[in-house]
């Protein structure tokens, strides 16, 4: 981010953070692109991905007052996010193994493709099934690709957001790559 937008961020955030609802929606308009990318990359769904990045707004919104406005408005804003995207993944899981008890998966909406259209063609098809194995990847895997890949993030960006270090995450990108691949290739047989 260059040294005029960190200030604008800056700038905003302190004036949101004083009830300014403006400067708190200028902010979530900086923001939006860039968040949606990154929930659609962890759940594989547009939808979804809606859904949590309002979420995140609200909870954005409500937890402003706890925001040190002395550190950057992004990372705060992608911890939330990613922290939603968490929720959402465990909400599902519980969802399905429910169903699984109740021996109903087969009727189960999350089933079908992602999306309210079918792709219509040989692009769109590996695209889909790629946000489908990125989204079904364990969280330890799809946080830092997700950040890297989709958000342009250094590693050691990436391992400051998550709490981790760059050779943690540059050996779990590593995994999460191998275990993409295995997918697509076992989905191509």
């Amino acid at each position: 981010m260059s040294e005029s937008l960190a200030a604008d961020d800056a700038r905003l955030a302190e004036a949101a953070r004083s009830g300014d609802r403006v400067a708190f929606a200028s902010l979530i308009s900086l923001h939006k692109a860039t968040l949606y990318r990154l929930a659609r990359g962890f759940v594989g769904n547009g939808d979804d991905a809606y859904d949590i990045l309002q979420e995140t707004f609200v909870a954005a919104w409500l937890s402003l007052a706890r925001f040190d406005t002395s550190q950057a408005f992004g990372p705060w804003i992608r911890t939330i996010l990613l922290n939603k995207c968490r929720d959402h993944s465990r909400r599902r899981a519980v969802r399905r193994k429910l169903l699984q008890w109740l021996q109903l998966t087969e009727s189960e909406p999350e089933a079908s493709s992602p999306g309210s259209t079918e792709p219509t063609g040989a692009d769109d098809a590996r695209l889909s099934a790629l946000e489908q194995a990125v989204a079904g990847l364990p969280t330890r895997y799809k946080e830092p690709l997700l950040l890297t890949a989709y958000q342009g993030m250094s590693q050691r960006e990436a391992a400051a957001q998550l709490g981790l270090t760059p050779k943690a995450v540059e050996l779990r990108i590593h995994r999460a790559r191998k275990k993409l691949e295995e997918q697509l290739r076992r989905d191509d047989a």
